[in-house]
């Protein structure tokens, strides 16, 4: 499927292929949440990198997250978090550690998508009280990340890949 995307100014658009555009993870991690807004939700769709094509770039920002764990010194995520400068919107996650992916944010992409069959609810364990998180049939709860991977998601619902 294309995916077609912008910011919320129009300053950016960009366009990618995607064999895994269910929107099939709400990430509740305080990266996401600061970085993209409430319940993040960035890392929940998958994209053909070389097939990435955007206008605009001359208003891109780009953010290396601090890595804040428990009993560990902070660190820089080598991930790439890519926004529009002029209006802040979150656009897409790209990692050097897998290349041929872009991950980008559900709530950038202009194209209809289809509901998800089933949502998995991540990173629990940093949910603010303030949140409500879904439950009940169609709602998988994981303290952390789910095991299963962005396609092994899709490929278990039937979905998207090819």
């Amino acid at each position: 499927m294309k995916l077609e995307g912008s910011c919320h100014c129009g300053a950016i658009t960009f366009n990618l292929d995607s064999k895994t555009f269910y929107p099939f993870m709400h990430c509740h991690c305080s990266i996401c949440r600061k970085t993209a807004g409430s319940g993040g939700y960035g890392i929940n769709l998958g994209g053909d990198a070389a097939s990435m094509k955007v206008k605009g770039k001359q208003h891109l920002g780009l953010y290396h997250a601090l890595m804040r764990e428990p009993g560990k010194r902070a660190t820089r995520s080598p991930a790439e978090r890519r926004f529009c400068l002029k209006c802040g919107s979150a656009l897409w996650l790209w990692d050097p550690r897998w290349p041929a992916l872009i991950h980008p944010h559900a709530s950038a992409i202009d194209t209809p998508l289809p509901k998800p069959p089933e949502v998995v609810e991540a990173a629990l364990d940093f949910v603010p009280a303030w949140v409500d998180v879904p439950k009940g049939k169609g709602h998988r709860h994981k303290a952390l990340w789910p095991s299963e991977s962005l396609a092994e998601w899709h490929e278990r619902h039937g979905l998207g890949v090819d």
